[in-house]
């Protein structure tokens, strides 16, 4: 779960107030690389552009963005529309789920605030790509309240969803199973609760990895041998028809968007056209 620190640090002047969202063109690229939040340190900030609200010149670099803030509390429709406007077509967006529904409901009876923040973050259009459902350590896995509440998710959207599970009976063929039947990726974390939260499982036509900081969370940049064994493990899950997403979570100190601009050069460099 993000520290308050590295939760983005979002302003009404995030982008005009009167245009609507409009559905992202175009396929989605075979790999996302951004942060959690669009916050930039000044370490960074002299290769982004030098004008614009925060999030457009974040959006400016980086082809995606991982909203935290809605953990922890709800945002109008009107707002979501507003950072969907601010980002260029063709920007995505994936939405962590609010702790209402994860960490105190425990994703059970979660019909009604699923149904109201699917409404409130639909501000978003096509540019709402991904869902992030980030259990609670304490959460095991229970398969009938777990196929209940994806069951209920898949009906209600058709954005991509990853589940970051953090108990170890998460980690078992049943479970893999479920998040399969139902179309939802496993987080692959670091640093890992279990050995198994290192790789991505579930759904596996989805890669996403999510990288909190190591040794120390949230705030541990990660070097440049760590960059390129990453590099390489995406360039394989693109090689294997997959769509990937990686999102740097250590906001803490700042680490987060260098070693996200640092990555993205190793993958262009490989990669040539991200299509």
């Amino acid at each position: 779960m993000a520290t308050p620190a590295s939760v983005a640090r979002h302003s009404p002047r995030d982008a005009p107030h009167e245009r609507q969202p409009s559905p992202a063109p175009g396929p989605i690229p075979r790999w996302l690389v951004g942060c959690a939040g669009w916050t930039l340190p000044r370490n960074v900030q002299p290769a982004f552009p030098a004008e614009g609200t925060h999030l457009e010149r974040y959006a400016a670099r980086f082809p995606a963005v991982e909203i935290n803030s809605s953990f922890h509390r709800p945002h109008r429709p009107g707002t979501w529309a507003r950072w969907a406007q601010s980002a260029p077509p063709g920007f995505r967006f994936c939405v962590k789920l609010p702790k209402t529904i994860t960490h105190e409901l425990r994703l059970v009876d979660a019909e009604k605030p699923l149904a109201t923040f699917l409404a409130e973050a639909g501000g978003l259009g096509g540019a709402l790509a991904c869902l992030l459902v980030q259990l609670p350590p304490s959460l095991r896995f229970d398969e009938p309240a777990a196929d209940a509440f994806f069951a209920a998710l898949r009906a209600r959207t058709g954005a991509a969803a990853v589940c970051e599970p953090r108990h170890p009976s998460w980690f078992s063929a049943e479970a893999d199973a479920l998040l399969v039947r139902w179309k939802t990726a496993r987080v692959a974390a670091d640093p890992a609760p279990v050995p198994q939260a290192a790789e991505p499982g579930g759904w596996r036509e989805l890669a996403y990895y999510r990288l909190h900081g190591s040794p120390r969370v949230y705030y541990s940049a990660y070097d440049a041998e760590y960059l390129d064994a990453l590099a390489a493990r995406i360039r394989a899950d693109v090689d294997a028809g997959r769509q990937v997403w990686c999102i740097f979570d250590n906001t803490a100190a700042g680490a987060a968007p260098q070693n996200a601009l640092d990555l993205m050069a190793r993958l262009d460099g490989a990669a040539g056209e991200n299509r």
